[in-house]
């Protein structure tokens, strides 16, 4: 069998796809790679369909040896790679023959480097998904992250895919660096907050706390007044309570008024909390590159800019399809 020997699993490595789309109404999140981008372009470098399994890291990548020969690419964050110990560029088809061994440095922007293998990892689907959604352990290889030894299937390499050397131009690449500028769609529960705090919430720049992880990012930097009123009945007594509603994947929640919360692809998918809004699909790729530290600031959009931004993401990924077929 056609595998991947994992030396080490970084700080924390999981199998990722496209996502577990439409079981919410169950409760279930939909879990995928929360820098899409960067996971797509990986893909499209080796050869791969859409869908496919590839792995993302966080921080630290980690340590793979190769048992046959395949075609391997590396996006997302900025994470020196060697193989066998020599440098290899990212954003570009790489071949690795058996035996040969990946290994990253530590990230120097960013936080989540991709990396895709022709073929994609061959783990069991799980409600249609290979993607690993650790809190409930399920999914990927085991349900959890990568440890030393596992041992990931690999499928069957594609008939064609882009020779080696295929690069992506710098433009099509995910911009990392700076302050991480969120489009957010206002609402559902805006209407908790005065006028003056959902001003102050988009003029500020909120710093990345040190809980950031798949399920969401705690942010810190300001303060959020609610209105004042009496709880309904089924909500509980912190300002910021509701009666229970569903979070969509981005919504930005504010218990305590204090540290907004943005939700990523493995929280929970309701809660009794306000919303003061919700990143648009697009830009949770650039929030997945923020780091611990790292400063964000969101932009009132309305969906029409929503949509468009997604389009735009979809044009993107076609000319890339182009420059590497």
């Amino acid at each position: 069998m056609s595998e991947i020997i994992v030396r080490s699993g970084g700080l924390y490595t999981t199998v990722q796809d496209a996502g577990r789309d439409g079981q919410y109404a169950i409760g279930m999140p939909p879990s995928g790679a929360l820098d899409q981008y960067s996971y797509r372009v990986a893909n499209l470098l080796v050869g791969n369909p859409d869908g496919a399994a590839a792995l993302e890291a966080t921080y630290i990548g980690p340590e793979l040896e190769f048992t046959d020969d395949r075609l391997i690419a590396i996006t997302g964050a900025e994470a020196p790679a060697r193989v066998n110990g020599e440098p290899v560029a990212r954003w570009e088809t790489l071949a690795v023959r058996a035996g040969d061994v990946l290994t990253f440095e530590m990230i120097t922007s960013g936080a989540r480097p991709y990396v895709a293998v022709s073929g994609g990892i061959a783990v069991p689907e799980y409600l249609g998904s290979r993607s690993t959604y650790t809190l409930t352990g399920i999914g990927g290889f085991q349900g959890r992250a990568l440890r030393t030894d596992d041992r990931l299937p690999l499928g069957s390499p594609p008939a064609s895919g882009p020779p080696p050397g295929s690069s992506v131009p710098a433009g099509l690449r995910l911009a990392l660096g700076g302050v991480a500028e969120l489009r957010l769609v206002i609402g559902l529960c805006s209407y908790r907050l005065t006028e003056a705090a959902l001003e102050s919430f988009v003029d500020t720049e909120w710093k990345v706390t040190k809980d950031a992880d798949r399920v969401g990012y705690r942010l810190r930097g300001g303060t959020i007044d609610f209105i004042d009123r009496e709880p309904p009945f089924g909500a509980g007594s912190d300002p910021a309570n509701v009666v229970d509603l569903g979070y969509p994947i981005g919504s930005v929640q504010v218990p305590g008024g204090n540290e907004p919360i943005v939700l990523l692809g493995d929280a929970v998918t309701g809660g009794g909390y306000a919303t003061v809004g919700t990143v648009i699909s697009v830009d949770r790729d650039r929030i997945a590159q923020a780091r611990t530290g790292d400063r964000v600031s969101f932009t009132p959009v309305d969906v029409d800019a929503a949509i468009s931004a997604r389009r735009d993401r979809g044009i993107r990924l076609e000319k890339v399809r182009a420059a590497v077929s």
